[in-house]
């Protein structure tokens, strides 16, 4: 651990990006009258190129002609430092202006060094961890000129069915919003005194993530209240947090497309949070507004855009062809077309690049460094949760003779990696079967038998001769899970259970009765009751990038000890979904009067099941909550204590208590802080989470753990609309899963 120390102490200086100029104005700031004098000289139609972004074409000679004539303002989808410098030399020295192209690229969890999906990071309630990774893609991506990345997404995402729930933090407000500042600041850095820095963009504003039946790009319904409670406060800690860029999602919402709704944009956004960088479309949405049937045509689509905020337009071209007619007649101000190219100028001069727009073409390479390898295993490591380990299955005894290696994703290098990478090289993945051969491919015989070819086989020829290696083994490891395509945008899914063949397999080899350990690695929370059932352990990984297979191996046998925790609830059957923590309580809540199926007398009388909030064949729990993880040892909480029963609006809420480490290995525990608010004005959440920490215990040990909440955080939208702290009772509930604790009891008042 002294290395993860170091880094984290070497970055340090560079995670103090400070938003002052947000917040004493910036009125007086020289970098303000620069963009002013810039203004005043540009053309209408300089104007509408820095708002213009096109993806990157192979013709250096027709967009240099563009880039020539202060056409275009961002370039993204380019990745040759080469042909970066070529284009950025254009735009400074041959355009009137001189004005540096902004270059983006999705670096969504690593450039080249793969760290684990965003979702897996999540899982390992880590920020410090999560911020160092984001800074070394940013290090990787801006070697060769990237300055913007369209990350971190920072959508709350409830239903597994959506693709995109690999991209983001899973379902939770506070944890989403702690993940999204440490990405911010990863990559951010220091600003413009940092040549690492990269423009971070929170995405997709906002309410993606609730697409209806988790289809992507689907509408969404989120009533004001909710959207204010639970999908925008990730959104406001990003900006806190200094965010350069935002981007405006696909979805509609109540029937406003995101990249026209003015009431987030320019009330919620700019009024509200006083942001003043700059809003992008997502890819086309502007001209997809048409496709909604909120915009007649290009011309009508970029008026509702660029009214309602959107100060770039990604590739559609609906600006560039039509802002200029617009202002003619009158339905667009230039006053609207002068503050979107103010805030686009001030983002690219808070990056240095009119300081400095080239790439450094003699630098050694930072791709794949050592340091950033080793960060990328410690996520990977972090990241892993184990969900079932019956009769200490795990860890494994070194000393085995022969283990079976089976399943599709036990040597998938590219699979591991996950979704949204284009730069990672699956050459230097290393995979679990490769991980367990250089470590103990001397002292353990390792028989391999894939069975099958990929996740999504559905040919069980090679089943038999991965029961036959079972049958010689004294462990099996099943390696399952999804495919990388099989998540991320535009990849949602009905049915959540393993793909192909992968159920069979571990049905087959687990009628040899020899230990089955399975290890997932999937994209998303995947419905696996059956398969956990037939397992003596399973090991769950959200796909884990670059280093997974090292990580892996160093936690089956006991090197590294588990600590990751769920971030989003897996439900037991897909027909559960939506299922999360902080739901709002029923007027009849299941509180375990369930009545199953099987269990129902016939000729049963209406009203003998209890008429509780419950499914009949699945009942009211989740297969494994939010917050949940085990680990190779034990942790016991005791002595717990809060700083007084009644608390005013302005206090502070201390807890402490102690944590022990009950078992024989040393371990990490996430210890987690849950706060009821028991009556309110509008119904509020059985439970949220408000604070957690990782704490790492030796056998025996016991420390004293502090937690700290202002009660002002408590504060919600309530019936009237406003953001308050109402009096009355709560309680709250510290331990290591959402569903474990003593509750305590606490009042605030006036």
């Amino acid at each position: 651990m002294k290395w993860i120390k170091f880094l984290m102490a070497s970055y340090a200086s560079l995670f103090l990006f400070s938003s002052s100029l947000m917040a004493v104005g910036v009125k007086n700031d020289p970098v303000e009258k620069k963009i002013d004098k810039l203004i005043s000289r540009m053309t209408l139609e300089e104007k509408i190129g820095q708002m213009n972004q096109i993806s990157s074409f192979e013709s250096i000679e027709t967009m240099g002609e563009f880039v020539k004539k202060g056409s275009i303002g961002s370039i993204i989808n380019e990745i040759d430092p080469i042909k970066i410098n070529t284009l950025q030399r254009i735009a400074v020295e041959e355009s009137r202006l001189g004005i540096p192209l902004l270059i983006g690229r999705d670096v969504i969890h690593g450039f080249k060094t793969i760290f684990p999906i965003p979702l897996g990071q999540a899982a390992t309630f880590d920020p410090e961890l999560v911020k160092i990774g984001a800074h070394i893609a940013a290090v990787e991506a801006s070697s060769v000129g990237i300055k913007w990345t369209f990350a971190p997404m920072v959508d709350i995402a409830r239903d597994p069915r959506w693709g995109r729930i690999a991209e983001g933090c899973g379902e939770d407000p506070y944890l989403t919003s702690v993940m999204a500042i440490a990405m911010v600041e990863g990559f951010q850095g220091n600003g413009s005194n940092d040549p690492t820095c990269i423009a971070a963009c929170p995405k997709h504003f906002v309410g993606y993530g609730a697409a209806e039946g988790g289809r992507d790009y689907n509408s969404t319904f989120l009533p004001e209240r909710l959207l204010r409670n639970v999908y925008l406060p990730p959104f406001e800690a990003s900006v806190k947090a200094g965010a350069y860029t935002f981007m405006t999602s696909f979805n509609d919402n109540d029937g406003v497309p995101s990249s026209g709704n003015e009431f987030i944009l320019k009330q919620v956004l700019r009024k509200e949070w006083g942001f003043d960088g700059f809003v992008v479309s997502d890819w086309a949405s502007v001209r997809e507004m048409i496709s909604h049937g909120f915009a007649a045509d290009d011309k009508e689509a970029a008026m509702k855009a660029v009214n309602a905020g959107v100060n770039m337009e990604m590739v559609s071209m609906t600006y560039f062809n039509h802002l200029k007619e617009l202002i003619k007649e009158g339905k667009v101000k230039q006053e609207t077309i002068d503050d979107a190219v103010r805030n686009i100028l001030r983002i690219k001069f808070r990056l240095g690049l009119f300081e400095n727009p080239f790439v450094e073409l003699n630098k050694p390479s930072v791709m794949y460094s050592e340091t950033h390898l080793e960060a990328a295993r410690r996520a990977a490591t972090e990241s892993v949760i184990l969900l079932k380990n019956d009769n200490q299955t795990l860890p494994l005894d070194e000393n085995i003779k022969t283990i079976a290696v089976i399943g599709p994703m036990a040597d998938a290098p590219y699979e591991q990696m996950g979704t949204w990478v284009f730069d990672g090289d699956k050459a230097f993945t290393i995979t679990p079967l490769n991980a367990l051969k250089e470590k103990y491919g001397n002292k353990i015989n390792i028989i391999f038998e894939p069975a099958l070819a990929y996740s999504r086989d559905k040919n069980t020829d090679g089943i038999a001769k991965a029961v036959k290696a079972s049958e010689q083994a004294d462990a099996v490891l099943v390696f399952v899970g999804e495919e990388s395509i099989l998540s991320g945008e535009a990849h949602c899914l009905a049915d959540l259970n393993l793909q192909g063949a992968q159920s069979e397999l571990i049905e087959a080899v687990a009628k040899t009765g020899k230990p089955v350990i399975t290890v997932v690695m999937a994209g998303r929370p995947l419905t696996i009751t059956k398969e956990a059932a037939l397992s003596s352990a399973v090991l769950y990984s959200f796909h884990p990038g670059t280093m997974g297979g090292p990580a892996i191996v160093d936690l089956l046998f006991g090197e590294e000890v588990p600590s990751g925790k769920t971030p989003v609830t897996f439900p037991k059957t897909v027909g559960q979904i939506p299922v999360y923590y902080a739901h709002n309580s029923s007027g009849r809540p299941a509180n375990g009067e369930e009545t199953l199926i099987d269990d129902i007398p016939l000729e049963a009388g209406q009203t003998s099941l209890g008429n509780r909030s419950f499914y009949l064949d699945a009942g009211s729990e989740p297969l494994y909550p939010f917050g949940y993880g085990l680990s190779y040892t034990t942790f016991e909480y005791g002595n717990i204590k809060i700083s007084s029963s009644e608390l005013k609006k302005n206090d502070i809420l201390k807890l402490s208590f102690d944590l022990k480490n009950t078992g024989k290995y040393a371990g990490t525990e996430v210890a987690q802080l849950y706060i009821q608010d028991k009556v309110g004005s509008v119904t509020r959440p059985v439970k949220e989470l408000k604070r957690f920490t990782r704490v790492t215990l030796q056998p025996g040990e016991k420390r004293t753990v502090n937690f700290e909440l202002p009660v002002e955080e408590l504060a919600f939208w309530n019936i009237d609309m406003k953001k308050v702290v109402e009096p009355g009772d709560f309680n709250l509930w510290v331990g290591g899963n959402s569903c474990d604790g003593k509750e305590i009891s606490f009042k605030v008042i006036e």
